[in-house]
């Protein structure tokens, strides 16, 4: 798909920032395949053996984990080993917990789940399926190099997650063929559906934003399913808020097929969705970078651009307005 005038012109959105800081997160990130997690009654969740793994340290962890259900102390364990998969088997129990927030016994506990006498055997065999790459020496770097540094790796997983194009090539054509095409983003993640919608709108022919909540969300998502959608974009980041997982789960009851791009496999939204796509977040400033999900919302974009006869078309139609207009400067 060739470039056209405005598709790196960008647009900018407010988002609001509470006491707790919702852009600055504590819940559970990676940046790692397509992956369904659903939820049961207890809270546990099972991890889909159906996802696509790359063959990196990253992807051989993922496939320890496919299959396995979890409890949610677990997954973040499981997150935290992915996140930092070259260190991993090198870690003590003691010094994984610390990692993940945990327990040492809840360490313990998550090799025994995952089929292991215990921990030492664990890390065995990490060390066997997922040896250490040599890693960037970033202890001389200040925090502003070292989120840097952060971000860039998180786009490393993310080219590893785009080896296998499928999942995205599969959103591309869902989102395409949704007429009208609703994209939601709250909070955190409201710039990240703004900025999508705003490209999409150039080759989409009804792209409806919702970045407001409230009660007006479920009218706004009946009004798109009345009108031909068939299917729903969500840019889902932390912290999470509730009333996106709402959203949803009343969206896929609804009939719409939800495609998720969320900081993790094991974020909370993943049990409300039917096709997650993970892109990690950087978190090692105040407030939380989130590289990787814009890029992959680009990607996104291109995906659904191959699935749009006259998108190319449009883009040129565009171009000439804008050159009549005089709309940028050059």
């Amino acid at each position: 798909m060739s470039a056209g005038t405005d598709r790196n012109a960008g647009g900018s959105v407010h988002v609001d920032s509470a006491a707790n800081r919702d852009g600055n997160s504590t819940a559970n990130r990676d940046g790692n395949r397509d992956v369904n997690v659903d939820g049961d009654a207890n809270g546990d969740a099972a991890v889909g053996s159906g996802a696509t793994v790359s063959d990196s340290p990253a992807g051989r962890l993922q496939a320890l984990f496919e299959g396995r259900r979890l409890t949610p102390t677990q997954r973040r364990i499981a997150h935290s080993m992915v996140r930092r998969a070259a260190d991993v088997p090198f870690l003590s129990s003691v010094e994984l917990a610390e990692l993940a927030g945990v327990s040492q016994p809840s360490v313990t506990r998550f090799a025994v789940a995952l089929g292991f006498d215990g921990y030492p055997a664990l890390r065995k065999h990490l060390r066997e399926v997922a040896p250490a790459e040599p890693a960037t020496d970033t202890a001389s770097y200040n925090e502003y190099q070292q989120a840097v540094e952060a971000e860039i790796e998180n786009l490393r997983h993310l080219a590893e997650v785009l080896a296998d194009p499928r999942p995205v090539a599969r959103a591309g054509r869902l989102l395409a063929a949704s007429r009208p095409l609703p994209v939601l983003g709250l909070r955190a993640a409201a710039s990240q559906a703004y900025g999508f919608a705003y490209f999409a709108a150039k080759v989409h022919p009804d792209v409806r934003l919702l970045h407001e909540g409230g009660t007006m969300l479920q009218d706004r998502v009946d009004a798109a399913v009345r009108a031909g959608a068939t299917a729903l974009l969500c840019f889902a980041l932390p912290r999470h808020p509730r009333e996106v997982v709402d959203a949803l789960g009343y969206a896929k009851e609804a009939g719409l097929t939800v495609v998720t791009v969320a900081d993790s496999a094991f974020a909370p939204v993943a049990k409300v969705s039917d096709l997650l796509l993970p892109a990690a977040v950087g978190t090692g400033l105040a407030f939380d970078t989130a590289c990787a999900p814009m890029l992959l919302g680009r990607v996104l974009l291109e995906a659904m651009c191959d699935d749009l006869p006259d998108a190319q078309a449009r883009l040129e139609q565009f171009d000439a307005r804008a050159a009549v207009r005089g709309l940028f400067v050059e």
